[in-house]
């Protein structure tokens, strides 16, 4: 039997991909225009503001599984 877990693993974002960031201080709607192993560049559609932070969103799965992973 496992524990509840919670899994997080770096977004794979792709040139064109249009986002909405729900909360935080990046919310809102943006293009990735550009993508790196470190950085991620985004364009608002609204203001045209381009903003090139390190990569910081990450999909978040929630599972039963061995908790510490043995990996």
């Amino acid at each position: 039997m496992g524990e509840q877990i919670t899994v997080f693993r770096r977004f794979s974002f792709k040139i064109g991909q249009k986002l909405h960031i729900s909360d935080g201080p990046r919310k809102g709607d943006w293009e990735v225009v550009d993508v790196d192993e470190k950085k991620v560049k985004l364009r608002c559609p609204v203001s045209s503001f381009m903003a090139n932070w390190d990569r910081f969103c990450y999909f978040v799965e929630e599972k039963k599984a061995a908790w510490p992973s043995q990996d």
